[in-house]
């Protein structure tokens, strides 16, 4: 309570300094406030506030503001916050009400540490409420090091789990906002990473409409409160002075009514000479972005701002108007008013890493592992007499964050959550064995011999932030984060060839945020559970499924092709022979794809209607049973494809999903509601339709393909759908 009445205090004085100004008046009009407040501004003090670290204006007894904040997968960059999956291994959960409920505890630890930074005067970047996630790009090639901050690569999956992600983080109070959240990286932008600022990703009407737009409307249509528009240009125009994705679709058609923010110095590249040599000078630039709707200046270009007014590049009303909207979002998050006022100022700080957020944290790591394989090696016993955990992610912390993460000061790692498992009675033994990705200097290894005296060997192996992400993160990346070469590093594999001699059982956990080349791996191990960047309960999740206390239940969100010879060239923007609705070479593992302990048959399919007209809706129903002997989640899948499409059409596209829970021999019926949307395919024109005859739905743990089903998946079942 002593906290709590400092930071009244603390907050309520710098803004009752100037109480008798209408901006003041907490009774008036929200709209009546912020005129006042720009009323009162000069042109300096106005363009300073639409920079990303906004100052205070001290007259008017307003503090400063620094926008720029990070909330991937937790509070990010801000000190002791719970740690969640990476955004890739959320996706694998594919469980939108979970994301919804991980986002809405984040958004709680970042209202607790704003009131516990402003109480002690912290105004610092990464302080604030504005937070720029979740990133709805799609994840089209494996080669982008940034796809684990994606939702993979399907444009429902990512539109249902960014709007779940979007309405946790803000919250449902009918005057404020809990936070405010950002939808990025508007609006054709996934690599190659070390060409984003100067970049042109050439895209068609059809594959505009069809893949890259829907995340980010999904969102609008959710209320996101802000837009970041990306560096690269799209069909010719930079992103962030783009007239048809800026003004045309996001303003007009979609009536986006929040803030516009440019990444981070990609106004920059306006003008700058390795960019995309749009204007010549710096208030060119800056006046181009601000008629072009971009409110908030993420970089240095709108320093140059009030210059740009003076010569008469812009006019002072266009920059008045960006102003309101910004002032909007600090007005909704209670900024301007005092704290009593604000149902979020009483957060305390024993909201941060409490014990059901770290329960929450491991429930979502648990879910987004994906078993790929297993013989029947899984699930281990808990009292073999030896253990051996070996591999360079073992008791990796890098291993579990991604990027673009928190601090926790109770990270789990893999060794430690198997340590923690065995019985008393049994021997865990550890060793690195190889680097993360240099071949070992010194001659001996020892390392490789200890798994001969092992009853099981668990390695722990594949990328960390410092091989995959972004361009300045990656500092062990010779492709500025990307991942050009696809396979694990070399020494990796030649560590686990000589592990696999020994003829023991040999278990492979592999982290990353991408899809890799893991055909060696599948061949050499008993069982590979793909553990991403599992969060700072990855040590034990990854323990509570390799001995069997949870069925494994993660599907991947993404494809993994055998190799980078499948694919496209990784410049190429066209989806064609891209993901799982336009690739027909059988991959590695499919979309969709994962194992568990248990098994899962369907059947008893049926439509409420088999016939219906272009507009109207129909109820599909199917009947799960676990066949198994294991209580496990079932991933349900709802596919779509049309068999007699006038134009190029995806192979499948996936329009639902379900998590439930069954026990050993129990059945559920579960139901999705078919609508056009469902049905509608988009023409080379960009528009989407219904189209008159025949379509498959199916209903199954995986892609409907065969490839699955090799792999160990379940056989979909399927029923037709004719429109009339």
């Amino acid at each position: 309570m002593k906290f709590q009445n400092c930071f009244i205090l603390f907050f309520w004085f710098t803004l009752t300094t100037y109480a008798q100004h209408p901006f003041n008046d907490t009774e008036l009009p929200m709209e009546e406030r912020i005129d006042n407040l720009i009323s009162l501004l000069t042109l300096e003090e106005k363009a300073s506030q639409l920079l990303y670290n906004a100052p205070a204006v001290d007259r008017l007894g307003i503090p400063s503001y620094n926008w720029w904040n990070e909330a991937l997968h937790g509070v990010g960059r801000s000190g002791r916050a719970t740690i969640f999956p990476q955004a890739i291994g959320m996706a694998a959960t594919f469980d939108a009400p979970l994301l919804e409920k991980v986002a809405a505890t984040i958004a709680d630890e970042a209202r607790a540490k704003f009131n516990a930074a402003q109480a002690q005067g912290n105004r610092n970047q990464y302080t604030g409420l504005t937070f720029w996630t979740p990133n709805v790009n799609i994840f089209r090639d494996p080669r982008w090091g940034r796809g684990q901050e994606t939702y993979g690569e399907d444009p429902y999956l990512t539109s249902q789990l960014g709007r779940a992600f979007v309405q946790g983080l803000q919250g449902d109070d009918p005057n404020y906002l809990k936070t405010a959240a950002c939808a990025k990286h508007y609006a054709v932008h996934s690599g190659p990473e070390k060409l984003r600022h100067e970049f042109d990703a050439v895209v068609s009407q059809k594959d505009l409409y069809e893949t890259y737009l829907p995340a980010f409307k999904a969102l609008v249509e959710a209320g996101v409160e802000s837009v970041m528009c990306a560096h690269n240009r799209t069909n010719g125009e930079p992103c962030c002075a783009h007239p048809k994705l800026l003004q045309d679709i996001l303003i007009e058609d979609w009536q986006f009514k929040g803030h516009i923010l440019s990444d981070c110095w990609a106004l920059v590249d306006f003008y700058s000479e390795n960019g995309h040599g749009t204007v010549n000078t710096a208030e060119e630039g800056a006046a181009l972005a601000l008629k072009s709707g971009v409110s908030l200046n993420c970089g240095s270009t709108y320093q140059v701002l009030a210059e740009a007014v003076r010569q008469g590049l812009v006019e002072e009303a266009v920059l008045d108007k960006n102003l309101a909207t910004l002032l909007r979002t600090r007005f909704k998050l209670g900024l301007m008013d005092p704290p009593e006022k604000v149902p979020f100022s009483s957060i305390p700080t024993t909201k941060i890493d409490a014990d059901d957020h770290r329960a929450l944290s491991l429930d979502v790591a648990t879910k987004s592992m994906v078993l790929l394989r297993n013989n029947g090696v899984l699930p281990l016993k808990k009292d073999l007499n030896r253990y051996y955990v070996v591999g360079p992610n073992a008791a990796s912390v890098d291993a579990l964050l991604g990027n673009y993460f928190g601090v926790n000061p109770t990270i789990v790692t893999f060794l430690e959550g198997i340590t923690k498992k065995v019985t008393m009675g049994s021997q865990v033994q550890y060793s690195p064995g190889t680097t993360l990705d240099r071949a070992n200097v010194n001659p001996f290894d020892w390392s490789s011999g200890g798994a001969a005296e092992a009853d099981v060997t668990i390695a722990v192996l594949g990328l960390t932030r410092h091989i995959e992400g972004e361009e300045g993160e990656s500092i062990s990346s010779p492709y500025y984060g990307d991942r050009l070469d696809y396979d694990l590093p070399k020494n990796q594999l030649d560590y686990l060839k000589k592990l696999a001699s020994h003829d023991k059982p040999l278990v492979v956990i592999v982290t990353g945020g991408c899809p890799m080349n893991l055909s060696e791996v599948h061949e050499l191990a008993d069982a590979v559970l793909l553990a991403w960047y599992p969060g700072q309960e990855g040590g034990n999740a990854a323990a509570s499924l390799l001995f069997g206390d949870t069925s494994p239940s993660g599907r991947l969100p993404i494809t993994f092709p055998k190799s980078l010879d499948q694919l496209p060239p990784y410049e190429d923007y066209s989806m064609k022979g891209r993901t799982y609705r336009y690739m027909e070479k059988e991959p590695m593992y499919p979309f969709g794809f994962g194992l568990g302990y248990s098994q899962f048959t369907y059947d008893t399919i049926s439509l409420e209607d088999e016939r219906i007209k272009a507009n109207q809706e129909t109820t599909l129903s199917c009947r799960v049973t676990n066949t198994g002997t294991v209580a496990a989640d079932e991933v349900v899948q709802f596919y779509v494809t049309d068999r007699e499409s006038e134009f190029q059409k995806p192979l499948f596209s996936l329009r639902g999903t379900q998590r439930i829970h069954l026990e050993p021999g129990a059945s559920q019926t579960v139901s999705f509601v078919v609508t056009p949307e469902d049905l509608a395919l988009v023409n080379t024109k960009g528009i989407a339709k219904v189209e008159k005859g025949q379509f498959t739905l199916y209903v199954g743990g995986n892609l409907p393909t065969s490839r699955s089903m090799d792999l160990g998946g379940s056989k979909a079942a399927s029923i037709g759908l004719e429109v009339k």
